[in-house]
């Protein structure tokens, strides 16, 4: 069964808020804590924890805005640097990804856009304590590759993101949590190419994606 427009986008939208939560949760128990509080060391901490909590969301939502949304003008179109600004807003903030940009492209299409930034959120996710995560992408002739890399001490991948990238899933049976996959299988597929993950047995995740010449929904 297909799942349809409707109920796909209640899953990326229940996946945006339970990222959301944790970053604005932490802004409102800080304001409460501001509040009560009247020790000026405990107030200046109050007030770096609210800024930390204020960065993290704004990051978060500038990177979901271009990796779901209709980000980045009305063109075709888009400057490779706003995706490299937005995986390096979300996991190189805190210093525990280290981030390599290998993409050759000053422009990438809107569904290579998106393609790589998912693939990037799903590999920075997989990374439970932090590592390298190193992106490439390059042109060859009508068609687009893309490799992202994950590398750490701990790396773990829900095998449902493994199915649903590969397109071995039942989409009415998806969860909020593998739609970011099920949109990466999806643009690569009505695009004409295709998404390939590596071993579990492997020490490292590699995700591999070739979009082709056709033209892929990207929102």
């Amino acid at each position: 069964m297909t799942i349809d427009a409707v109920d796909f986008a209640s899953l990326l939208c229940s996946r945006l808020c339970h990222d959301l939560l944790s970053p604005v949760g932490a802004l409102n128990n800080g304001l409460e804590l501001l509040a009560d509080e009247h020790d000026p060391d405990m107030r200046q901490r109050c007030l770096d924890l609210l800024g930390e909590s204020a960065r993290a969301s704004a990051n978060k939502l500038k990177f979901f805005r271009l990796a779901f949304g209709a980000a980045g003008g009305f063109g075709d179109m888009v400057d490779a640097r706003e995706a490299r600004t937005a995986i390096e807003g979300l996991f190189g903030a805190d210093g525990r990804t280290e981030i390599g940009w290998m993409v050759s492209e000053p422009t990438l299409n809107k569904a290579a856009i998106k393609v790589l930034l998912n693939l990037a959120l799903i590999a920075g996710d997989a990374l439970v304590r932090g590592g390298r995560l190193d992106v490439g992408a390059e042109m060859a002739g009508e068609r687009t590759e893309i490799v992202v890399r994950a590398e750490g001490p701990r790396l773990v991948l829900d095998p449902e993101l493994r199915t649903a990238l590969q397109g071995d899933i039942d989409e009415t049976a998806l969860t909020p949590r593998a739609a970011a996959a099920w949109l990466v299988y999806r643009l690569a597929r009505d695009s004409g190419g295709s998404v390939q993950v590596s071993d579990p047995a492997d020490p490292f995740l590699v995700f591999g994606a070739t979009l082709g010449g056709g033209r892929a929904a990207a929102g």
